[in-house]
């Protein structure tokens, strides 16, 4: 997963405004208690942040993988 799957991947499953908000706020215990933004400055695989966030907001499992991938174009 790469930085931008991860930004819309948390896009779509919690909003622009609120998807925001859990980045910056929401400590994540499976990362060392840090929030998802400082994980990512950190050098955190953003698949780990993004399982974490999951994890910690209690996302379904079945929203938690392949999310944030563009869609292949069609020819």
């Amino acid at each position: 997963m790469r930085r931008s799957e991860f930004g819309r991947a948390v896009d779509d499953e919690f909003g622009d405004a609120y998807g925001a908000v859990l980045r910056a706020d929401l400590q994540l215990a499976d990362i060392g208690g840090r929030t998802a933004d400082q994980a990512l400055r950190d050098g955190v695989p953003p698949r780990d942040v993004w399982l974490a966030l999951c994890s910690a907001a209690d996302v379904p499992e079945n929203r938690r993988y392949g999310v944030g991938r563009l869609e292949p174009e069609s020819r």
